[in-house]
């Protein structure tokens, strides 16, 4: 499996799934939430709360993960996961893991073999840079190699793409 990490646009990266870092509502929200809400048009909206309706009708838990079509990103799937929130407490790193285990599980599940990922919980969820890096390159990199052929971290400031950066060259080592 190919690791890597770049810095750019979440919503407009090429690959068989794109994981949503969403908010428990699944109904969208700021962030990497809003802007694939925003990327995927109305089907998006419409999958998640169907999901809501029918598997999570009070909120997708945190470490958690569920699956949606993409609508008009250029994706199959959407993965919606939903990270510890640092800000209000929410600190088990084991928590913001199992965000990249069980989305990389689903994807498995799917027959995905590439897969795109943002920096969950590195937004208004709180969780530095460093550590938001080193956990999800740590879960990435642990995951069995289930014909997953590549996973990209997308990353909005070229902060966190040092840090993935980083991360990535110790996790190598």
């Amino acid at each position: 499996m190919t690791v890597d990490a770049i810095l750019g646009d979440l919503t407009v990266e090429p690959a068989d799934v794109l994981v949503n870092a969403a908010n428990s509502s699944l109904l969208g929200g700021g962030g990497v939430d809003g802007a694939l809400h925003a990327a995927a048009g109305a089907e998006l909206l419409a999958e998640c709360r169907r999901v809501r309706a029918s598997q999570y009708p009070n909120g997708l838990p945190v470490g958690h993960s569920v699956a949606t079509r993409a609508g008009l990103l250029p994706a199959r799937w959407v993965i919606h996961t939903v990270g510890p929130n640092r800000n209000a407490g929410q600190t088990d790193e084991s928590l913001l893991a199992a965000c990249y285990t069980s989305s990389l599980d689903i994807a498995h599940g799917l027959g995905a073999t590439t897969v795109a990922f943002p920096a969950i919980g590195a937004g208004v969820y709180g969780w530095d840079a460093v550590t938001a890096a080193r956990v999800a390159v740590d879960a990435v990199l642990a995951h069995p190699r289930t014909g997953i052929a590549r996973v990209r971290f997308v990353l909005f400031s070229p902060r966190l793409l040092q840090a993935f950066a980083e991360a990535l060259e110790a996790g190598r080592a």
